[in-house]
């Protein structure tokens, strides 16, 4: 496990920026209140076979104590870097993305499933939308009830949305919770 270098740390902030854009200060900042320290430590970003975790400091120092080959994760895993190095977030990093996002889209009831079965969002599925989203803008996707199911990059700004047909793409999903069952072996 190591931390991130300046090329990689890059990646990720340009990633996390796209769907979370000022509030990503929020998610550097965090402090942490995990271990035996009274005073709050912070969150940061570490490698680990190629997935990048956010994890406290406090931790990270205790890791150091678990040989590299016999640690297996460390905190939330965010994202995965592939093969040829470009920078891929996970469905883990939802709840992080949810609680700082900058533009989301609200489903309605009956299109959740289809979301969550891997489907791209269409306009008859959307139930609310935040203004000012740009076409390709990284989207958070809520069920009616506040509840974080994915997220997805907005194929149509908020304007280009409410013109459209109800067959019109709007979001196309880049990952949702019904992963954790589509995909238990690679997460």
């Amino acid at each position: 496990m190591r931390p991130l270098d300046e090329s990689e740390t890059t990646q990720v902030f340009e990633k996390l920026f796209k769907f979370t854009g000022n509030n990503l200060k929020n998610i550097v900042e965090s402090p942490s209140h995990e271990g035996p320290d009274q005073t709050p430590g912070r969150y940061c970003f570490r490698l680990h076979k190629n997935r990048v975790y956010y994890v406290s400091e406090s931790l990270v120092k205790r890791a150091t104590n678990i040989k590299r080959e016999n640690l297996v994760a460390l905190g939330t895993n965010i994202g995965k870097f592939t093969k040829s190095g470009k920078f891929h977030l996970t469905i883990q990093a939802l709840n992080l993305l949810a609680a700082n996002a900058k533009h989301k889209v609200w489903l309605k009831p009956t299109s959740e499933m289809s979301f969550l079965y891997g489907n791209d969002v269409i306009k008859g599925g959307l139930g609310r939308i935040t203004d000012n989203i740009n076409a390709y803008d990284g989207v958070v996707v809520f069920s009616m009830s506040d509840v974080a199911l994915g997220f997805g990059i907005a194929a149509k700004s908020t304007q280009d949305c409410r013109k459209m047909d109800p067959n019109g793409l709007v979001v196309i999903r880049q990952a949702d919770t019904g992963e954790y069952l589509r995909n238990q072996e690679d997460l």
